[in-house]
Order: C-alpha cells, then sequence, then structure tokens
C-alpha cells in the first residue's frame, strides 16, 4: 500500500512541478519588457494580452522539466510495480 501512495505522491508531484515551473518564468499578463531598450514584443491586439502572437515552446524542453518527468517516471513505475508483481 505505502508503494503506491508513493507512487501516486511522485506522479502528482512531477505535474505540479512542471506546472509551477512554466509559471515561474514571469507574468503571463505584462506583455512589456523589464527592458526599457528592447523592443516591444509582436502582439496579437494592440492592448495587454496573455498570449503574444508567437510564442516559443521552449516551455516544453527537457532542460527545465527533468526533474518533473523524473518524479512522474519514478512514480509510474512504482505503480506499474505494483500491478505487475
Amino acid at each position: 500500500m505505502a508503494i503506491i501512495l508513493i507512487g501516486a505522491l511522485l506522479t502528482i508531484a512531477g505535474v505540479v512541478y512542471m506546472a509551477d515551473a512554466v509559471l515561474r518564468r514571469g507574468k503571463l499578463s505584462d506583455p512589456t519588457p523589464a527592458a526599457s531598450d528592447r523592443p516591444m514584443p509582436n502582439l496579437a491586439t494592440s492592448g495587454p494580452t496573455l498570449e503574444p502572437r508567437r510564442r516559443g515552446l521552449g516551455f516544453l524542453g527537457l532542460s527545465q522539466n527533468w526533474p518533473g518527468l523524473l518524479m512522474m517516471a519514478i512514480g509510474v513505475i512504482l505503480l506499474l510495480s505494483v500491478v505487475i508483481l
């Protein structure tokens, strides 16, 4: 029973870690750059928006998400080990 709980907690912790990693990158509702010498991003609308016209897919990369993916993988392995045995 303990292996099931640990596996479930690791899987959930991995998902929460990856969501938190995306949210820690900065404000989503403030499209203005921090430095005033950089140009304004190319926005889909003229007002403040959550989504710029082109958003990079850097938040899906392995370099930022490997701890969360590792936690999820260990959790899934623990859950599957209980089912197989």
